[in-house]
């Protein structure tokens, strides 16, 4: 398998705005996916795992992943029980990964925070799993988040914004669409800072005068054809 494009300074909302450009499927995680602490950032290939109520699972999938891929964690949106704590955190961390992401509770938060792994989790809760049902035939092969589905190898980035997964074999051309998105923004910030306004830069009289002209000329057209980068 082909290693995934860097994301190096890109950010969620480039990735969303890229995925709409491209006509890739836009899966975001849902909002209440938050990072552990502020400016906490995960980016790499996903090694997805279902927890079923023993850490075991989690060690399998450490101990078949590679660096830097993220271990993406189903538990249901449980809320009754943490299912990764500080060793898990910890043993991730040691082999390599790139954090971790949890659709369920974590606990051990001074411990991992002081760690400086990032996870991605629902919230905290002191109480362990109290459980242990059956695995299933999909416990490695894919992990639920909210609504979205990951599957191994999916491209996994996760800040301040929240989280979002890409397809393996649409990484590059969003990734691609993304840098040129961030370097459009970056130009017309630029700008701004010495007094050009965004409605100038985008020739927004000109849009407005088209538009009541027909009807069908969008916005979306117009910054296509003037290179702008203000996704709406």
């Amino acid at each position: 398998m082909a290693s995934p494009p860097s994301l190096n300074g890109l950010t969620t909302a480039h990735l969303a705005d890229a995925c709409l450009r491209v006509g890739a499927p836009l899966r975001v995680g849902p909002p209440e996916l938050r990072p552990l602490e502020a400016g906490m950032q995960v980016s790499g290939p996903a090694r997805p795992v279902r927890h079923f109520g023993s850490v075991d699972v989690f060690l399998e999938a450490i101990e078949a992943a590679a660096p830097g891929e993220v271990l993406v964690v189903d538990n249901g949106r449980r809320t009754d029980e943490a299912c990764i704590g500080d060793l898990i955190a910890h043993e991730a961390q040691l082999a390599g990964l790139a954090g971790l992401v949890v659709w369920g509770l974590h606990r051990d938060t001074t411990e991992i925070g002081a760690l400086g792994v990032p996870l991605f989790s629902l919230g905290a809760t002191p109480a362990g799993p109290q459980r242990l049902d059956a695995r299933d035939e999909a416990t490695f092969r894919s992990a639920r988040v909210g609504d979205v589905v990951v599957h191994a190898g999916d491209v996994v980035h996760g800040d301040a914004d929240g989280l979002i997964v890409v397809g393996a074999a649409d990484a590059a051309v969003v990734v691609a669409a993304a840098e040129s998105i961030r370097a459009a923004e970056h130009r017309q910030a630029a700008a701004m800072a010495d007094g050009r306004s965004l409605r100038l830069q985008l020739g927004f009289a000109d849009y407005l005068r088209r538009a009541a002209a027909d009807p069908h000329y969008t916005l979306r057209r117009h910054l296509e054809e003037h290179g702008g980068a203000v996704e709406v």
